[in-house]
């Protein structure tokens, strides 16, 4: 399969304009450095960029950074780009960034992002009050497990992706216990295993990804958000605390690159420029490996192969 895909897309890759799009321009012979992490879309959206820069003939290294840490590695420029500025998740770190310099904003994507508490719709037949969260503390008891004993248990995402579960149940004072999922693997099961006996669940979700797809759900509503509600206790609710809000609910997916790039590959700084991706491209790319199980590369070669309008734009 891969090496026909392969052998597939290489011909539509061999179509297009990139060949003289490359010409254009003399970029660095040094490697562009993409950061992986630990999300289906992002490693996908990596690789479908990273395979139309090697067919610009650029180098390409992939490299495993932490998502939170990323920022400041694109910033001293030991990596090139970050391609999901996403801004419930990273927009502090992001903007830190900024604010020490060495980090520019390249473009926003067209999709609207959106990642907090969620439930899966027939999670409403026990909670009818759903989506206020004040609803959903008071039904805390049907959330319950062995696990929490009389408190409700919400599934929030692997340590590393700092969701702020914990600080948002101690600041609105909530009774449940935050469970950390070990992977975005272990969010799907769960879902996929409630919804064997239609048991009631909340975990941790964003969008866009192939789950809304699956499973329709809602996503809790918190609080609205506001500009300080994670670094300034007198911004919302509780004036003694942190994350005491929701997270925003149509948030941006930027792309961030070393302020060197477009000096040291401007043909490759040119085509990120015009590269966004929607909602539906989005969670397509982590359907083909959250439910297909393709490889992440075989994966954007499978995109690629696909949506030859769409890229085919962005190097034209």
């Amino acid at each position: 399969m891969k090496m026909m895909t392969t052998a597939l897309t290489a011909g539509v890759l061999a179509l297009s304009p990139l060949t003289a799009f490359a010409d254009a321009h003399a970029d660095s012979t040094d490697p562009i450095v993409i950061p992986i992490h630990n999300w289906s879309s992002q490693i996908v959206m990596s690789n479908v960029v990273g395979q139309i820069l090697e067919q610009q003939g650029a180098f390409v290294e992939y490299v495993t950074t932490d998502s939170q840490a990323v920022y400041e590695s694109v910033r001293l420029g030991d990596v090139t780009f970050e391609l999901e500025v996403w801004e419930g998740a990273f927009g502090a770190s992001y903007r830190a960034a900024l604010e020490k310099g060495g980090i520019v904003e390249v473009t926003d994507h067209n999709a609207v992002t959106r990642e907090d508490w969620w439930y899966p719709m027939w999670t409403k037949d026990a909670c009818p009050g759903l989506p206020d969260w004040e609803a959903l503390n008071a039904c805390a008891a049907v959330f319950a497990t062995a696990e929490t004993g009389d408190q409700g248990r919400y599934l929030d995402g692997p340590v590393d992706w700092l969701k702020h579960g914990q600080e948002r149940v101690e600041a609105l004072d909530m009774n449940f216990v935050v469970v950390n999922a070990g992977s975005a693997a272990a969010l799907w099961a769960e879902i996929g295993a409630a919804e064997a006996d239609r048991r009631p669940v909340v975990v941790f979700n964003w969008t866009p990804n192939f789950a809304e797809a699956v499973w329709p759900g809602e996503f809790v509503e918190f609080p609205p958000h506001e500009e300080g509600c994670d670094t300034d206790p007198s911004v919302g609710v509780n004036p003694d605390a942190l994350y005491d809000c929701g997270n925003p609910a149509n948030g941006y997916l930027k792309i961030a690159a070393w302020d060197g790039m477009e000096e040291k590959w401007p043909s490759a700084y040119a085509l990120l420029e015009q590269v966004s991706f929607t909602n539906p491209q989005i969670a397509e790319m982590a359907r083909l490996v959250d439910i297909d199980e393709l490889e992440p590369d075989e994966a954007a070669e499978v995109w690629l192969e696909a949506n030859p309008d769409v890229w085919g734009s962005w190097v034209n």
